[in-house]
């Protein structure tokens, strides 16, 4: 463990080998760090926290802090980070109430600038949260998802894996896999084409999605309608399963599909 002067690191906190400690954090007791980890100057990191190996937390940042929930009544909770895991300027990552115990972000994400991540939120491997992202308590996001910067999302929201939702969004519907989300009312913007074959999906497979999502997002169909089409007429794949299991679990609801742009 390396550490400057000017910290204050409880004694009961477990830091692991080769954590780097810059001036002027507060670590506090109930803490857990892992190793190869860089906690940059100015970071509060309070009780509750359980932080993976080679993660990067840049000046600012506050992690566990309590909810800002009306209904939490003191209750044990945690903040559980992953591996590789890098949290940018002045981000702030909330505790679990009773809901879940627990806010929990996986393995290999970045969090920029500014970002706010709420009560029993989980995200799941490989997402992007770009600058100013705002994240309500509850939200699920499947992994490898990207959130453009400004993005705010309603409480008990589910974004759906490789789905990328444009910069100053206002998400209040799920989000299924896969597809792009813009415009306001966020709506269907196409599949995420780009960021799929980035992660070594085939043409033929992303042909496939978006045979899915024209049947329930372009045709004018309701979504039981749509639903009803896509099992008669798509073949059965890993894909077809996952959308159609997430948008039967879609409690809010899923976001609108395509609209047509004026001019």
């Amino acid at each position: 463990m390396i550490v400057k002067e000017n910290v204050l690191i409880h004694p009961g906190a477990k830091l692991g080998e080769n954590v780097h400690i810059e001036p002027f954090v507060t670590i506090a007791k109930d803490v857990v760090i892992g190793d190869n980890t860089w906690i940059g100057p100015h970071v509060t990191i309070l009780n509750g926290v359980r932080m993976g190996d080679n993660c990067k937390i840049f000046p600012g940042s506050v992690i566990g802090g309590i909810p800002q929930d009306l209904k939490y009544k003191g209750e044990e909770s945690i903040v559980e980070i992953g591996n590789n895991v890098t949290v940018r300027e002045y981000c702030t990552i909330n505790r679990g109430t009773v809901a879940n115990y627990k806010t929990e972000i996986q393995d290999n994400c970045l969090l920029m600038a500014y970002v706010h991540v709420a009560h029993d939120c989980v995200i799941r491997r490989n997402c992007i949260l770009a600058n100013n992202v705002n994240l309500a308590g509850h939200i699920e996001i499947g992994e490898y998802a990207t959130l453009g910067g400004l993005t705010a999302v309603h409480q008990f929201v589910k974004i759906g894996e490789y789905a990328f939702i444009g910069g100053g969004s206002l998400v209040r519907k799920d989000i299924p896999p896969y597809v792009k989300a813009a415009r306001e009312p966020l709506s269907y913007a196409g599949v995420n084409s780009i960021g799929l074959r980035r992660r070594g999906f085939s043409q033929d497979q992303i042909n496939h999605i978006q045979d899915i999502y024209r049947i329930l997002f372009v045709k004018g169909h309701n979504t039981r309608q749509a639903i009803k089409i896509i099992e008669a007429t798509i073949d059965v794949s890993k894909e077809r399963d996952r959308i159609l299991s997430f948008i039967e679990s879609a409690d809010r609801g899923i976001m609108k599909g395509f609209k047509k742009q004026n001019g």
